[in-house]
């Protein structure tokens, strides 16, 4: 029964540290969700207004430019994954990579190559581990980018998608990410940058009420459309980095609170099992006790005789 008891009480120790832990990044994660939902609130407004202003340049002036003019028969698709560097955050990255697995799906159902380029060390190692091939993969910020970052994972795919597909180039540019609702709730979706779909933000426009302006360009809509893009690219992908990093955090906190209230339904568990060996050590004690006692009592009356 001591043996088991200690036992008992060295995995009470364990799980204690444990919870320790978990309620410590729980905390962190908390706290960071926070400034997390702060940035990607203030990149919102101008993500919006940056399409706005790329939308009335293409629909204002007919101005023909290859990013926002769709290809009659698209052949090659760029796909931007955006996953986590660090894991204990549930499913976080794991419904990522499966979102961007039926959109690959979908793209070579319709007869399209993908070219896949990966944010996060959780996709990167997902695709090394199976040996598919990576264009291009970025690892160390995901819990806190920056815009430098969106630059840099911008460039080769406004790259790809200027070239022509002879020359290893793309039609079409997609990113997959973690879109932040709450903090309960975080889904993973699958977005079409470009070529953009001027119809439907029109359409999204008209919706709500608003009449998008004419501009007279100089020199021409399609230098305009030259300088917008790249812009453009960088802020939906930077807006998507900011809403994947408050969707890890939450979804981080959320695994770390199951954790700990895990850890202490295991510790009350463990606290009954130890208690209730201790109580039969005892009660074995008290027995031997009184079985010495009798025997003892037995044997002088035996003497006595």
């Amino acid at each position: 029964m001591g043996a088991q008891l200690r036992v008992y009480k060295r995995r009470i120790q364990a799980v204690t540290a444990t919870k320790k832990i978990t309620k410590a990044m729980e905390m962190i994660a908390a706290s960071r969700i926070v400034k997390a939902q702060r940035k990607v609130a203030a990149s919102k407004p101008y993500a919006t207004e940056l399409t706005r202003a790329v939308t009335a340049v293409a629909t204002g002036s007919n101005a023909k430019h290859p990013l926002t003019t769709e290809v009659e028969a698209p052949t090659r698709a760029a796909v931007l994954l955006v996953t986590s560097d660090r894991g204990l955050a549930g499913g976080y990255s794991s419904n990522a990579i499966k979102a961007a697995e039926r959109l690959r799906e979908s793209l070579a159902s319709e007869g399209k190559e993908v070219d896949t380029y990966i944010v996060g060390r959780k996709g990167v190692a997902y695709y090394g581990f199976r040996e598919r091939k990576v264009e291009n993969s970025w690892t160390g910020f995901t819990d806190n980018p920056a815009y430098a970052d969106a630059k840099r994972i911008a460039a080769p795919l406004i790259e790809a998608i200027q070239q022509d597909t002879a020359e290893g180039g793309v039609d079409e540019l997609h990113i997959v990410f973690t879109e932040f609702v709450s903090m309960m709730t975080q889904n993973a979706v699958d977005d079409r940058m470009l070529p953009l779909s001027l119809d439907e933000v029109a359409k999204e426009s008209t919706r709500k009420g608003e009449i998008l302006p004419l501009f007279d360009f100089e020199p021409s809509a399609e230098d305009v459309l030259d300088a917008l893009l790249p812009r453009y690219v960088e802020s939906r992908i930077y807006n998507a980095l900011l809403q994947a990093a408050a969707s890890e955090h939450a979804a981080r906190r959320r695994a770390m609170k199951s954790a700990t209230d895990n850890a202490g339904d295991l510790i009350k568990s463990l606290s009954r099992l130890a208690n209730a060996a201790r109580q039969a050590e005892i009660t074995q004690e008290i027995s031997e006790i009184v079985g010495g006692a009798s025997a003892l009592a037995d044997a002088t009356a035996g003497s006595d005789k």
